[in-house]
């Protein structure tokens, strides 16, 4: 099986690294792949990055109106190829091939939102600021940036950053997830049709080396990283630490209030999608679900009956609405989680542990999972689970279900149910999460918007997409000019 190709200078070329990692569909444990993997990927890095900062030279002074004339084709050419690529979503990250084309859509929602960056670097401009003084912000891209990116959103979360960073006039390095390489690869593939500087755009695999390498070369100058919370608080810290600019999104812990007045057959079905959707492997899954008031039977009742009704297998086969968890790894840590619930006094009302699904018995299936009566201060409510585990909680008062939530030392995400505007009012003003949803179970910003994220949740100033994303790819210069009224009068 031939190893897997970086994306360098605008060439497919041999990683200087001889040792690899399987890239694994969990499904059935079938190698698709091998990537490069070790200590030498420090050293594509710095061929990467040479080319890349030979490629701004002249990319950076490119009007901008022409640096975005390419994403009009990539964006075309994603949408053409978009059932090829969620189905390379599918086999390498497991989810469901409707789950994997909501995906690419998305990301191609993000190129077509950075094709609008000359309305938004205008610049700001200001005459007779004083007299005869005139004062403008002009915005200027930064340099070589790069972006690591998580195996749960392969197709999207690299055109959080992408297709900005270049609209702003930057170069760009992407290291994707060693666990799923295959879709940037076809990807890139697509974007080796563009008419772009070679060098301008590249792909690089690896581990930990290759993040540190670009987290300590002194021309990379900004990086973008979506990831768990340890890691992206290690990627803050080191980024920081060399000058760079870092945005570092990491885990979660989404609550979700359910108050008396709530819809119970539309509320049960849309948090089972947010809880199971993905098999909970997204940082905006909802996981702690918060009955306000006497109505907890009924949304108990409803959300097992909706959690039962949900499909799972092999994501490519008809009617399958959840896949498995990405490694076996990951599922003996959700099922030793789920286990100490159990053990700290949990009742389990629904067990989705040992699950064997036809024909795929090798899989990483976990069924849908509910536990009530679950310690708060337990590792099923502070930790990141990133599985298809819901804990059902009761609370008297919306108030203390609004401490509940504040208590929580993430804050991706946020939701509540309700028919009540003063609830709905009281929610979003009180919550402390940076994507609140009323009525929504999955509050995931459309590209205008940042996908923001507060507390542990995020580490940095500012977020990926939109017009965030334009700012933390451009910097900031002020010019003032003296044109005085006597040298004027001359003309």
């Amino acid at each position: 099986m031939d190893t897997l190709k970086n994306y360098i200078n605008g060439k497919w070329v041999e990683s200087q690294e001889n040792s690899t990692v399987d890239v694994v569909n969990p499904a059935n444990q079938e190698v698709l792949a091998k990537a490069p993997f070790g200590r030498k990927t420090g050293n594509d890095v710095q061929e990467a990055v040479s080319a890349a900062a030979k490629a701004l030279k002249d990319w950076k002074d490119t009007p901008v109106m022409k640096r975005v004339q390419p994403l009009y084709k990539l964006k075309q050419l994603l949408e053409e190829h978009q059932d090829e690529i969620a189905e390379l979503i599918t086999l390498e990250c497991g989810k469901s091939f409707v789950e994997s084309k909501a995906e690419i859509q998305r990301g191609i929602e993000n190129v077509e939102t950075a094709c609008a960056t000359p309305t938004l670097m205008q610049s700001e401009f200001s005459e007779n600021v004083a007299t005869g003084i005139d004062e403008f912000m002009i915005r200027q891209p930064i340099g070589v940036c790069a972006c690591i990116s998580p195996f749960n959103f392969p197709g999207m979360i690299p055109f959080w950053f992408l297709p900005y960073a270049i609209a702003c006039g930057n170069s760009f390095i992407l290291k994707p997830s060693e666990k799923v390489p295959l879709t940037m690869i076809r990807v890139f593939e697509l974007i080796d049709q563009l008419d772009l500087p070679s060098g301008l755009i590249n792909l690089i695999h690896g581990g930990k080396e290759s993040v540190d390498a670009l987290l300590d070369h002194p021309e990379v100058k900004a990086i973008s990283f979506v990831g768990s919370t340890s890691v992206a608080r290690y990627i803050y810290q080191r980024g920081a630490a060399n000058g760079k600019r870092v945005q570092a999104q990491g885990g979660a812990k989404n609550p979700v209030i359910v108050m008396p007045d709530a819809d119970i057959e539309m509320t049960s079905k849309i948090i089972a999608d947010s809880v199971y959707g993905c098999a909970g492997q997204r940082c905006l899954a909802a996981s702690n679900i918060i009955a306000v008031g006497d109505h907890g039977g009924m949304i108990r009742d409803a959300l097992v009956e909706a959690a039962k009704n949900k499909t799972t297998g092999f994501g490519m086969d008809a009617g399958i609405e959840m896949g498995p968890v990405i490694t076996p790894e990951s599922k003996r840590r959700i099922e030793g989680i789920i286990a100490q619930g159990v053990a700290e006094g949990a009742g389990l009302l629904l067990d989705g542990r040992k699950a064997s699904i036809d024909g795929y018995e090798t899989g990483n299936f976990i069924k849908p999972t509910i536990l009530e009566n679950v310690a708060l201060d337990g590792e099923l409510i502070m930790a990141e689970i990133f599985g298809p585990v819901m804990s059902l909680l009761h609370m008297e008062t919306i108030a203390q279900a609004i401490d509940f939530v504040n208590q929580n030392n993430y804050g991706n995400m946020a939701c509540i149910f309700t028919t009540s505007g003063l609830n709905a009012r009281t929610f979003r003003n009180r919550a402390d999460a940076g994507n609140i949803g009323i009525n929504i179970g999955v509050a995931a910003p459309m590209a205008q918007f940042p996908f923001s994220g507060w507390n542990d949740s995020f580490f940095g100033d500012l977020h990926g997409q939109g017009r965030h994303a334009i700012e933390f790819f451009t910097q900031t210069k002020v010019v003032i000019e003296r044109w005085p009224s006597e040298w004027t009068r001359k003309f």
